[in-house]
């Protein structure tokens, strides 16, 4: 490991990292930590500056999750924060395991397939840890309408409803045509064909007739669950 420079606890590491220790200051939210991009060694070495900074009395680091994280990577995180929580099928890992008592509105995560749910729990695993109350809605694509019109009467609770799903990408545009609430609309890379990796979908969104649909990229369920935690943050508790 690179030598370390500043004063310990300041979370550098020359030459591979620089913490950003006041983003939960500033931004109400801490810094997340993208592994896809990033060495086995190079996450296990930020992993452990966490472990450390948290051994030396900075208890106010969390929750930090790492995103897009395979087995080597997951590995590597608990090799130095052990008691974290892994959700391989959203290759998602958060520190501390547990998240906070939740607070503002409830942000509703529906997905049109099964095969878009990676991405959805992702998204709804990001809006939980960063403090909202949470509900996963699964498979209620258009291609079943029936499907959705039963689930209209959750998704109305929202404060802030994700939309996640592949193919065609029209789901998002049909709830935001039924619900009051701001839907931030992620496309999947779920498809074939013309689907073309999810470019189908997210030009569907962004193309969408019905108000108040913010889209995010492909694939980026961290992206959409920090925004609708964001916009669900002011938001009142929901009923019971």
């Amino acid at each position: 490991m690179a030598a370390r420079r500043g004063r310990d606890g300041d979370g550098m590491i020359e030459g591979l990292l620089e913490l950003d220790l006041d983003r939960p200051r500033r931004r109400g939210a801490p810094e997340a930590v993208l592994t896809d991009a990033k060495t086995v060694e190079q996450v296990g070495a930020i992993a452990a500056e966490y472990a450390r900074l948290h051994a030396s009395g900075r208890e106010d680091l969390g929750p930090v999750l790492f995103t897009r994280a395979d087995r080597p990577r997951i590995d590597a995180i608990l090799a130095a924060l052990p008691d974290a929580h892994v959700d391989p099928a959203a290759r998602l890992v958060a520190w501390p395991a547990a998240a906070a008592d939740p607070s503002g509105g409830l942000v509703v995560i529906a997905c049109a397939g099964t095969s878009d749910l990676p991405v959805a729990r992702e998204a709804e695993l990001t809006a939980r840890y960063l403090g909202r109350p949470t509900r996963l809605i699964a498979d209620i694509g258009i291609a079943g309408l029936h499907r959705l019109l039963t689930r209209l009467p959750e998704l109305r609770q929202a404060a802030c409803v994700i939309v996640a799903a592949g193919m065609d990408g029209a789901l998002p545009t049909v709830v935001a045509g039924q619900v009051s609430a701001p839907v931030v609309a992620l496309p999947t890379s779920v498809g074939y064909g013309v689907a073309a990796g999810g470019h189908a979908a997210a030009l569907t969104m962004l193309s969408a007739c019905a108000p108040g649909i913010g889209v995010v990229n492909i694939d980026n369920g961290y992206g959409a669950g920090h925004l609708a935690a964001q916009i669900a943050r002011w938001a009142p508790p929901p009923a019971g």
